[in-house]
């Protein structure tokens, strides 16, 4: 956003009062806020003084809106800064808000353009008659006719260089003129070949209560009978699903003590407290200290020969290198050395071995 700043001082009046037409607009805007809230109406009350200013706001005016409100001038000034609505330098008798944004431009708003200044100027210029003075703005929020402009307060639509230049022509002269499309446009409506809302039944009001009719037919049996027989063939006692379809079958509850609660009785059962109680059921046995302990049961099993051809079922005789189960190894009758599996060695007359 530009920087805005108020107009030079050898614009600005000396003075600037109030006047009882905009004293009474003040007086009905402070109206609708509570006490101590008068401040909320500071923007109204700066748009008012701008009209009695001549569609600008003097320093004066800006002081003269912060004192009868009863607020500092730095905070009146700071809202007629920031609002771009607000002029902070002289402005013709009509003031053109030229639309350069580009919807308007797509319509053709470079020729109107071209119209301005070739009829008034550059920007912020006013006339020599003080009549005209042009400023170009962001959208106006009036697309569906562009290209337009804002005369003072009053929209101007569907333009073209032709019918503008009358229009500043009639506004110059003082004649009355056409506000809104230039073209003849009923509003936003497409201005050629209309094709939405012929039917006057969609808004002449004649459709009113008509969807209430339609339910209150829809809403009655059919008099075929159909419906009663489409309840009649509803079950009246529902099934159970299958258990095989993944659902849990519910069981009795088991005798547990939140049972019991539910039921009214006594968490314990009566007979399991007096069984427990009873010493002669007690149950006892040997102690399991290294006095009292029992030696493990020792198997009394050895190794069996198992055959070496079990399709022959003929045993393996007992070999003296196996020893018997329990035997501890230095007290068995042979140990294997690996000497069974050494060669015989023979020795010739002449000393050799093979």
């Amino acid at each position: 956003m530009a920087v805005r700043k108020l107009a030079p001082e050898e614009l600005q009046p000396e003075s600037f009062v109030l006047s009882p037409e905009t004293e009474a607009f003040a007086q009905q805007q402070i109206a609708k806020y509570p006490p101590g809230r008068q401040a909320s109406a500071v923007i109204a009350l700066l748009g008012k003084a701008q009209e009695q200013a001549g569609g600008w706001l003097p320093r004066k005016a800006i002081e003269a809106v912060a004192a009868r409100l009863d607020m500092p001038v730095i905070r009146v000034m700071e809202v007629a800064t920031f609002y771009t609505m607000f002029n902070l330098e002289p402005v013709g008798k009509y003031f053109v808000q030229f639309c350069g944004t580009t919807p308007c431009v797509l319509r053709g708003a470079g020729d109107i353009k071209k119209v301005l200044e070739r009829r008034i100027g550059d920007q912020n210029q006013i006339t020599a008659d003080g009549t005209f003075s042009w400023l170009e703005v962001e959208c106006l929020g009036a697309c569906s006719n562009a290209p337009m402009v804002q005369i003072n307060d009053d929209y101007y639509e569907d333009l073209t260089p032709e019918n503008f230049e009358k229009l500043l022509d009639d506004l110059a002269a003082g004649r009355p003129v056409r506000k809104g499309s230039q073209i003849g446009r009923n509003r936003s409506e497409p201005f050629e070949a209309v094709k939405t809302l012929q039917d006057p039944s969609l808004y002449d009001g004649s459709q009113i209560g008509a969807w209430r009719k339609r339910f209150e037919e829809q809403a009655q049996p059919a008099a075929t009978g159909e419906t009663e027989a489409a309840v009649a063939s509803v079950p009246q006692e529902a099934r159970a699903a299958k258990p095989g379809a993944g659902r849990a079958i519910e069981t009795e509850a088991a005798d547990t003590p939140a049972e019991r609660v539910k039921k009214g009785e006594t968490p314990i059962n009566p007979a399991d407290r007096k069984e427990a109680a009873d010493p002669s059921r007690a149950t006892t046995g040997d102690s399991h200290t290294e006095e009292g302990a029992r030696p493990a049961p020792q198997s009394g099993k050895s190794y069996v020969a198992t055959p070496s051809k079990p399709e022959e079922g003929s045993p393996v005789p007992v070999s003296p290198t196996t020893p018997v189960a329990g035997t501890p190894p230095s007290q068995a009758e042979t140990r294997r050395d690996g000497s069974e599996s050494k060669p015989d060695v023979v020795v010739d007359k002449d000393n050799k071995t093979s």
